[in-house]
């Protein structure tokens, strides 16, 4: 799919990772809506930038996605906004470290809220971009996973499950939403300056960048371009490709 003019939701565009996936379609011509979920400042500064420096169309929408109704709001205001949706990217996400063996600490509140952000809320988005996409003739969804979600490991029991059901849900979707519109994730491995790694213990951080074969985080910039690549192909649909530095085989 050309680039060029499509419109992009990226859901937590404001985060380490987002904002690069933000800067990578932008970069290719893309229109975006910049979705946050409580730092407004901070996503009007990512849409400020993508209009000055791609000279393309960049607004900033705040949605809590566990929230149907406020869901089926955000997809009005944006389609309203830039007069179409192509393009969907599943990045927001929420963690918290808790040891595997540290059930009692793992609380179903814990466990319902990780769920709700990291697997739930991509399904709402999807089922609510799904029919506009149908009508449009095209459309691309990128879910952001984690290599949590392909080995027992990661920050939390409730991380780990709820990725491995958004690569699942990936290959789902690509079935139902076929042929018009194509499904597929990243997984990253660890990443430096996101969110997610700021809410991780040092000592994790340091274990899981030694764990890899390049004995060194994953880039962000990598992963951005995985996600435009993912985004223009044709032919693509249903699969999930890591970028972790080499430390799970998939």
């Amino acid at each position: 799919m050309d680039l060029k003019g499509a419109v992009a939701l990226v859901t937590g565009g404001n985060g380490g990772l987002g904002q690069r996936i933000c800067h990578a379609l932008a970069q290719e011509g893309a229109h975006v809506a910049v979705m946050y979920a409580r730092s407004r400042e901070q996503a009007e500064g990512v849409a400020s930038e993508l209009k000055s420096n791609y000279q393309v169309n960049a607004h900033a929408f705040g949605c809590d996605i566990t929230d149907g109704a406020a869901v089926d709001r955000l997809i009005g205001g944006v389609t309203q906004a830039f007069g179409r949706l192509d393009i969907l990217i599943n990045d927001a996400a929420y963690n918290v470290s808790i040891p595997f063996s540290d059930l009692d600490n793992l609380t179903m509140e814990e466990w319902n809220k990780i769920m709700a952000i990291n697997l739930t809320g991509p399904m709402r988005l999807t089922k609510a971009v799904a029919p506009i996409m149908k009508a449009q003739g095209r459309g691309r969804i990128v879910n952001i996973a984690s290599v949590a979600g392909l080995s027992p490991t990661g920050s939390s029991i409730a991380y780990a499950v709820s990725k491995a059901g958004l690569i699942h849900l990936t290959r789902c979707m690509a079935v139902a939403l076929a042929p018009e519109t194509l499904v597929n994730c990243v997984a990253p491995g660890l990443l430096d300056g996101t969110r997610a790694t700021a809410n991780l213990k040092p000592e994790q951080v340091e274990r899981s960048a030694a764990a890899s074969l390049l004995k060194k985080p994953a880039d962000k910039a990598d992963c951005a371009d995985m996600v435009v690549a993912m985004c223009r192909t044709e032919t693509m649909t249903g699969q999930t490709v890591v970028i972790d530095s080499g430390r799970i085989f998939h």
